[in-house]
């Protein structure tokens, strides 16, 4: 086990060097973008911390929710934390691909085509109502969400690092949207739902509506260079082989019980996803609770239940639940 002060110098995804900060300080920067994307959203201290775990994961987040309970705000809340670039994509069935990840353009000066980068090429990336967009269009994310990068007319771009896509879904038109591909789904880390607020929480979220709206006044309290080291030292963060066992047995049990299970992406996701609860707690290694904490958010998603189901609904999060009742620690 390695001490929680120690430095780390970890590759990223992309082959390139990020020296980690210490786990301490690594937390203290998690628990200061949570603490001040909490000043905008009110009662959803779990959700704040599922998507500040998965952004030190690596990882990606779909907010799924019925309109009006706050995801957007919560993805722009994240966003605005960082001092990186911020784009949002407003998915609509007419959107194109080359909208999402950019066009090679013919320059009538210099008689030669220069790429125009889409919004993709940012730190974060909203993709706000993503199930809008039908699939062909959503399929244009999935290079960037799990390499990095874009590849437009034979040409590798790469994407900042780092690269962040919180994308928000519409629960209720169903007819209206287009359901994401499975292996677009499989790319997100966390799907999240939010639900609405307690009677005292909403009129609290009423009395930080009157006036200007506290979206306005949040300020980033992390540079990118920041959480690009914040990163390296989740990356860092100690995952002992029993560990990794129990996560391999827990995919399993759903691959038996269902006929879509968890893949190995997802297995991976929920160690990234640990490593991340680790850190927030100020450990610099994960133990079970870190896993059974993440499990539901990182696989439940990934499952169909049974043929011609539905991913993500309510026979999914319940075969999780099973799979951590009866799934021992070794």
């Amino acid at each position: 086990m390695t001490d929680a002060h120690d430095t780390h110098t970890v590759a990223d995804r992309r082959g390139g060097e990020a020296a980690a900060m210490s786990v301490a300080d690594a937390s203290d920067l998690a628990a200061g973008v949570v603490e001040n994307v909490e000043t905008v959203v009110v009662d959803q201290h779990a959700a704040v911390e599922h998507v500040v775990t998965a952004v030190l994961g690596g990882g990606h987040v779909l907010l799924e929710d019925v309109p009006g309970v706050g995801k957007t705000m919560l993805a722009r809340s994240v966003a605005r934390s960082v001092a990186g670039e911020f784009r949002r994509v407003q998915f609509t069935p007419d959107l194109l691909p080359t909208d999402v990840t950019g066009v090679n353009v013919f320059n009538e000066k210099t008689r030669e085509f220069e790429f125009q980068p889409g919004p993709v090429f940012a730190n974060v990336l909203l993709a706000d109502e993503i199930n809008r967009a039908p699939p062909k269009t959503q399929s244009a994310l999935l290079e960037a969400m799990e390499e990095g990068q874009v590849t437009a007319d034979g040409e590798t771009r790469q994407l900042p690092d780092p690269f962040v896509v919180v994308a928000t879904q519409n629960a209720v038109e169903r007819d209206r949207a287009y359901e994401l591909p499975v292996a677009e789904l499989d790319r997100f880390m966390k799907k999240l739902q939010l639900g609405y607020p307690d009677r005292e929480r909403e009129v609290e979220v009423l009395d930080r509506a009157v006036g200007d709206h506290p979206i306005d006044d949040i300020e980033a309290v992390a540079s990118v260079e920041d959480l690009r080291r914040a990163r390296a030292a989740t990356a860092g963060v100690t995952v002992e082989r029993p560990l990794k066992e129990y996560v391999t047995e827990l995919a399993r049990y759903t691959r038996d019980r269902a006929a879509l299970g968890v893949s190995p992406r997802g297995s991976i996701s929920l160690l990234r996803a640990s490593q991340g609860r680790a850190v927030l707690d100020g450990r610099d290694y994960v133990v079970p609770d870190d896993v059974q904490a993440e499990a539901e958010p990182v696989l439940a998603h990934r499952i169909r239940a049974e043929a011609g189901g539905t991913l993500g609904g309510e026979p999914a999060r319940t075969l999780v639940q099973r799979a951590l009742d009866r799934v021992p620690v070794e």
